[in-house]
C-alpha cells in the first residue's frame, strides 16, 4: 500500500512538473509574452499550479472543519491537538476567518488543521468564496455537527459533497444525549444521502461520534471523616475514535489523497487557462475554422478517387485540430489529435459518420461520372453537381468537427501520458475497496473522464 501511495505521488508531481515546464516554454516561446492582456489572465492559475506542486513536494495533508455555529469545530481541532490553541466560547461566531494550525500525530505523518467560520455565520458571497477556496485545498473535510442534522446543514452538507472529497461526519457533544437518544441519532445521520444519486448509508469510518469539550460537571466527594463535599469536574475529550479514524485514513490512503487533490486542483487550473486563451483569441479561432471548412471542401470537391477523398478529409480534420490547439498554446501530438477526432466522431450520434458514408456515395457517383462523361455535357453537368453536393457536405463536417474540437480542447492540457486526467483515472483505477477514495469512485471517475 505504502508503496502504491508513493507511485501515486511521484505520478502527481510528474503531472504537474510537465504542465509547468509546458507552460514556462510558452511563456518563453513568445506564446504567451507577446500578449500581455493573456499573461495578466493566466496569472493566478500559473501561481495555482505552481503553488499546488510545492504543497504536494511539501507533503503536508490538510484537514479543514466545517459547520454550522455553535456546533463545536474548533472544540474538536483543540481535542485532536490534545491543548487548546484555537479559541472557543459559548458566543457564536467566535471563529470569523479560517485559521491553519500544524498537528503531528506520530510517525512521519504531517497534517495542517483549518478551523472555518460557521456556514451560517459569514452571510452571502464571502461565505461562498471562503467555503470553497478552504474546500479546494483540503484533501479530507469534517463536517462538525451535535444532534439531528438541521435543513441548513443537510443543504450545507451537500454542497461540500460536490468538491467531491472524502468526508467523515463528526457527530459531537454525544455527552450531553442519553445513550437511546445518541443511538438513534447515529442511525439517522448513517443513512444521509453523500450527495450522490447512488450512494447508500454513510460508512461506518464516515461517522465518528465524540465529545470534543465536555462541559465541568459537580461530583460528590465523601471525605474518611465522614465529610461530604461536592467539587466541579471538567472530564477527559471523547476524541480517540476520531484520531484513530483519521490515523487510520492518512496512513491507508493519506499520499493518495494529497495526490489526487493536488491532480484535481492542477485540472481545474489548465482547464481555465485554456478556456481563458480560446475566450482571449475566439475570433482567431472561427478564423481557422473557416479557413480550413473552405480547404477541406474544395480537395474533397476536386478529388475524383474516392479513398483519396476519406484520407484528405481526415487529415484537414487532424490538421485543423492541431492548429486550434497551437493557437489555444496546448500541447496535443498528432496522437492525441487523432484520439481527439475519433472522439468527436463517435460522440456525434453517427452525424459525422453519415457525412463519411455520404461523401463516400457521392465520390462513387462523381468518379462514375468522370469515367462515362466522355464528351457527353450531361455527364460533366452531373459531375459537377455530385462534386458540389460532396463539397457542402465536406465542408459541413470539417466545420462541425472544429466546433467540437474547441470543447475538447477547454480541457487543457490534461490528456496524454502525464495528463491531470489521465493520472486521477490512474489512481482511482487502483483504489482498494477498503479506503475512504472508494466510496468517490463513480463519481470521480465520471467527473475526470
Amino acid at each position: 500500500m505504502r508503496n502504491l501511495q508513493a507511485t501515486h505521488i511521484n505520478r502527481a508531481r510528474a503531472s504537474l512538473r510537465q504542465a509547468l515546464s509546458w507552460y514556462g516554454y510558452l511563456c518563453k516561446s513568445g506564446q504567451f509574452s507577446s500578449n500581455p492582456e493573456l499573461v495578466a489572465l493566466l496569472k493566478p492559475e500559473l501561481e495555482a499550479l505552481n503553488f499546488t506542486l510545492n504543497k504536494l513536494d511539501s507533503n503536508v495533508i490538510r484537514i479543514a472543519a466545517f459547520g454550522l455555529v455553535s456546533r463545536g469545530k474548533s472544540a474538536v481541532l483543540n481535542a485532536l491537538l490534545g491543548k487548546k490553541i484555537l479559541q472557543t466560547g459559548p458566543l457564536n461566531g467566535v471563529t470569523q476567518w479560517p485559521r491553519s494550525v500544524s498537528w503531528h500525530p506520530g510517525g512521519k505523518v504531517l497534517v495542517e488543521l483549518i478551523d472555518t467560520p460557521g456556514l451560517d455565520e459569514i452571510k452571502g458571497e464571502t461565505r461562498g468564496k471562503i467555503a470553497r477556496e478552504v474546500t479546494r485545498q483540503a484533501d479530507l473535510i469534517l463536517f462538525v455537527v451535535s444532534g439531528d442534522i438541521t435543513r441548513t446543514e443537510y443543504q450545507a452538507l451537500l454542497e461540500l459533497r460536490q468538491a467531491q472529497k472524502p468526508l467523515i461526519l463528526v457527530f459531537n457533544k454525544i455527552d450531553l444525549y442519553p445513550e437511546t437518544d445518541r443511538s438513534a441519532i447515529y442511525e439517522n445521520l448513517q443513512q444521509l444521502s453523500s450527495g450522490h444519486p447512488q450512494a447508500g448509508p454513510l460508512l461506518p469510518d464516515e461517522i465518528v461520534m465524540v465529545a470534543a469539550e465536555p462541559p465541568p460537571r459537580e461530583v460528590r466527594v465523601e471525605w474518611p471523616d465522614g465529610r461530604v463535599t461536592y467539587e466541579w469536574e471538567t472530564p477527559k475529550p471523547q476524541i480517540k475514535q476520531l484520531q484513530q479514524t483519521i490515523l487510520s485514513i492518512l496512513n491507508r490512503e493519506g499520499r493518495s489523497l494529497l495526490a489526487l487533490n493536488a491532480l484535481i486542483q492542477a485540472r481545474d487550473a489548465e482547464k481555465a487557462i485554456a478556456q481563458k486563451t480560446m475566450n482571449l483569441r475566439a475570433q482567431e479561432a472561427e478564423d481557422i475554422i473557416w479557413k480550413f471548412t473552405k480547404y477541406k471542401a474544395l480537395a474533397v470537391g476536386l478529388n475524383p478517387v474516392p479513398i483519396l477523398d476519406v484520407i484528405c478529409g481526415a487529415v484537414a480534420d487532424l490538421v485543423l485540430i492541431r492548429s486550434l490547439a497551437r493557437l489555444y498554446g496546448l500541447p496535443v501530438t498528432s496522437y492525441e489529435a487523432s484520439k481527439i477526432l475519433k472522439t468527436i466522431f463517435f460522440s456525434s450520434g453517427g452525424l459525422l459518420l453519415g457525412e463519411i458514408s455520404s461523401s463516400v456515395m457521392l465520390s462513387l457517383g462523381k468518379s462514375t461520372a468522370v469515367i462515362a462523361s466522355g464528351e457527353n455535357p450531361l455527364n460533366i453537368t452531373a459531375y459537377a453537381g455530385t462534386a458540389m453536393a460532396q463539397s457542402a457536405i465536406a465542408g459541413y463536417g470539417a466545420y462541425a468537427v472544429g466546433k467540437a474540437a474547441q470543447v475538447y480542447l477547454e480541457k487543457g492540457c490534461t490528456w496524454g501520458q502525464l495528463g491531470a486526467s489521465t493520472v486521477i483515472q490512474e489512481i482511482l483505477s487502483q483504489v482498494d475497496h477498503q479506503t475512504i477514495l472508494y466510496r468517490l469512485q463513480q463519481e470521480l471517475g465520471a467527473k475526470y473522464q
